[in-house]
């Protein structure tokens, strides 16, 4: 599985886990909903301040959902 692919679905994990909506992490992070919800299928190749944004808004570190 690709780095995409797989940061895409620990975002995923993490963010049910913790109960929220894609909806509600964009809102966080803001970012349109839709777009965030691309990254978490992998279709999307997020900048460097994306990506830590979207941690952020998750309150996790980055190693709990970076692939590598």
């Amino acid at each position: 599985m690709g780095s995409q692919k797989q940061f895409g679905k620990n975002i995923r994990i993490v963010r049910t886990k913790a109960g929220l909506t894609q909806q509600q992490i964009a809102d966080k992070a803001k970012m349109h909903v839709n777009y965030y919800a691309r990254i978490e299928r992998g279709e999307e190749n997020p900048s460097f301040d994306t990506l830590e944004k979207i941690i952020k808004a998750l309150g996790v570190k980055s190693k709990e959902v970076m692939p590598f």
